[in-house]
């Protein structure tokens, strides 16, 4: 059995190296091992200097998550850390690739540290609805001081070495090879006395400041809060007193739903690519067609080119294939001057833009993102079926559509699939892979190896009428607008689904996509319209008023003198205007009754999407809705957050509701299942992964 940890002794220096792919995670085994070195270290009379360092791709890669939750075996950790700092000989890390959360306080318990260029230091653990546990949060603040650790471990961001230097993180930015460059720094710390970062000054100042800020930053989450309350402990003279504060306020969070809620999220963005029963072999792609220039063509053709691929962008005509051009030259800009794109990379990107048809001839994969029209989308598809080489795929960004009948307009239905990208593309990281039952299985295996180089979350879904997003989301509009109609407010409605943990409420997020989109959407499925369904009259009205949304400075909100959006009176009197006029007598709904309904909406919809397949799992539920629909994170997806919640719970509310709506709401088969069996939608994930 190879051991995860090795010890070597070269001319004096021990050398200490992680070897646990794929990342280096410090899971039981690897902290023995550690703890073992460092004592062997101590003892070892021709040992002058220790240098720990990662085999593989990185330093080391943090805490093993998947021991969250469960017993911890001993040497934890923090013991790690401190007798690596207890060590009576110097110690330094060599770090390289990266030193993320746990690794990156193993490196702090070392006595010096040097980094190599392009690392990655950060300590991010509130990502995981925790916070550093093993001295972070009291070894940083004595380093580079209290707010600027405060900054880093209550946002999570990480730094580069460079950076990390001049704050006193680390002591020196290495050059050439990582084992020279440790070598040569060893060298100088022979004979030399430790120096332990708990024996430095106790930091001075308050984060009251920075603590308002962060909880105004992140409504309802708990760790960036209490990550600052940990660190706040170091202002105190006993280190080890802060280290037990620290490791109290740890096991704290560990307890909490919101770290439940966000590691189940952080696997969920691990398993939503492995699709059951997909083991095909990708196409090449290198070229890449997009057919349509507006602002989501123009998002893709953006995304597709910061990702290395040459584009090819088709348009109607000159004209709009040069306002295409200067949306993407924009988009390029803006991803400069947010680093994402190489100066050099912008000047001469692979990109052209053309009017006919024939110049995607030698394209792998062609995009259409056309106006959301059957008929249009299939007079497309015919064209691009004429003039695409064999083996190219035809992908169409078809919000609603069915799939199975644009790919009918072409002679080569096994090579046409759905690629439903959110806006702006180059943004979202959310991209739907929609497979009709003709697609051929490596179509869809390049679909995944797009996404993955494009940097998104692709999600497998199957077709119908909105697929997996789009479908639910009608689902918990529609009850939002039936609370409307019955007494609630838009704006309650928006504050409470705020209060939830949802960046925007319902009717914001109506404005920011345009009150066109929706009534477009309400017009195209009206004609299968049954004569209990309620349609909302108040957001005809106010499309028929020219309240587009903030793109005409006006919808549900005013934004003539607040960009974020003001409430606006009219709005209430065309509401109660149109309830008047449908003959509704409003009455009252609080917060918790406006997200019980909005939720159970949400999840009854989304069984019934499981159920049929159109989602694999309940976590590609999740997937979408975190990454597409702004579904708190910390909350894990609205399928975690149901089983938290309690099936059997949902299921009350929604026969409660149905005793006063019968037609909107009916409890789905699966979800009445789980409740009556003590069953969870979390046993159906656990299932396909077995």
């Amino acid at each position: 059995m190879t051991m995860p940890v090795t010890y070597d002794l070269e001319d004096g220096i021990a050398w200490i190296t992680v070897a646990n792919p794929p990342v280096n995670a410090l899971g039981h085994a690897v902290r023995a091992g550690l703890d073992a070195a460092i004592a062997r270290f101590g003892a070892d009379g021709g040992a002058e200097v220790a240098v720990v360092m990662g085999g593989g791709r990185l330093f080391l890669g943090g805490a093993d998550i998947t021991e969250f939750g469960k017993p911890v075996q001993a040497p934890s950790l923090p013991d790690v850390v401190n007798a690596i700092e207890a060590s009576p000989k110097p110690v330094m890390a060599a770090i390289h690739g990266a030193a993320l959360g746990g690794g990156l306080e193993v490196a702090l318990g070392c006595h010096w540290r040097l980094a190599m260029p392009g690392t990655v230091l950060g300590l991010p653990e509130v990502a995981l609805g925790i916070l550093p546990g093993a001295g972070g949060t009291q070894r940083t603040p004595r380093l580079i001081g209290l707010e600027a650790a405060g900054e880093m471990i209550a946002s999570g961001k990480p730094v580069d070495p460079e950076a990390a230097c001049e704050m006193g993180l680390i002591d020196r930015v290495g050059e050439g090879d990582l084992r020279d460059a440790a070598r040569r720094f060893a060298d100088k710390l022979r004979g030399k006395p430790p120096r332990r970062t708990r024996d430095r000054p106790v930091p001075t100042g308050d984060l009251s400041d920075l603590r308002d800020r962060t909880a105004a930053r992140t409504v309802g989450q708990v760790a960036p809060v209490t990550a600052i309350d940990a660190i706040m402990a170091a202002t105190g003279a006993d280190f080890d007193a802060g280290l037990a504060e620290e490791r109290r306020l740890f096991l704290d969070l560990v307890e909490t739903p919101q770290r439940a809620g966000l590691i189940h999220a952080f696997f969920t963005d691990r398993a939503v690519s492995k699709v059951p029963g997909l083991d095909a072999t990708p196409r090449d792609i290198a070229r890449i067609g997009v057919i349509g220039g507006g602002t989501m063509g123009a998002g893709i053709a953006t995304s597709a080119l910061l990702a290395g691929l040459n584009v090819t962008l088709v348009e109607r005509d000159a004209d709009s294939a040069a306002r295409a051009a200067a949306t993407v030259g924009a988009n390029l800009d803006a991803a400069v001057t947010r680093g994402k794109l190489a100066p050099e990379a912008r000047a001469d990107p692979p990109f052209r833009t053309a009017t006919d048809y024939n110049a995607l001839s030698d394209t792998d994969l062609a995009i259409e993102a056309v106006f959301e029209d059957m008929a249009v989308k299939r007079e497309v598809f015919a064209a691009l079926d004429a003039v695409l080489r064999p083996g190219a795929i035809l992908a169409t960004n078809t919000s609603y559509l069915d799939v199975g009948e644009i790919a009918a307009a072409t002679g080569r239905p096994a090579d046409v699939i759905g690629l439903h990208f959110f806006s702006p593309a180059h943004v979202m990281k959310l991209l739907e892979i929609v497979v009709p039952d003709g697609t051929a299985h490596d179509v869809t295996a390049t679909a995944f190896a797009l996404a993955k180089r494009l940097g998104k979350i692709g999600v497998r879904a199957g077709v119908c009428d909105g697929f997996i997003g789009n479908r639910i989301l009608s689902a918990y509009r529609r009850a939002a607008d039936d609370m409307v109609l019955d007494g609630a407010h838009p704006y309650e409605v928006d504050r409470a689904i705020r209060g939830f943990g949802f960046p925007m409420g319902p009717y914001q997020v109506s404005d920011l996509a345009g009150l066109d989109i929706g009534f477009a959407t309400r017009e195209r499925k009206a004609p299968e319209a049954g004569p209990h369904d309620r349609r909302p009259v108040f957001a005809d009205r106010l499309h028929h008023a020219g309240r587009l949304g903030r793109k005409a400075g006006r919808g549900y909100y005013d934004y003539a003198e607040d960009r974020r959006g003001a409430e606006d009176p009219a709005v209430t009197e065309i509401v109660e205007a149109t309830r008047r006029d449908l003959g509704l007598t409003p009455r009252e709904f609080d917060a918790d009754e406006i997200v019980a309904r909005y939720m159970a909406a949400m999840v009854n919809e989304a069984a019934r999407v499981v159920e049929e397949g159109i989602a694999a799992r309940p976590l590609d539920v999740d997937a979408v809705l975190l990454h597409g629909y702004g579904f708190p994170r910390w909350r894990g997806g609205p399928m975690h957050w149901a089983d938290q919640h309690g099936l059997a719970r949902i299921v009350a509310d929604i026969e409660r509701f149905a005793e006063h709506d019968p037609h909107a709401w009916q409890v789905a088969p699966l979800l009445r299942r789980l409740a009556e069996s003590g069953g969870a939608f979390a046993d159906l994930n656990a299932k396909d992964a077995a």
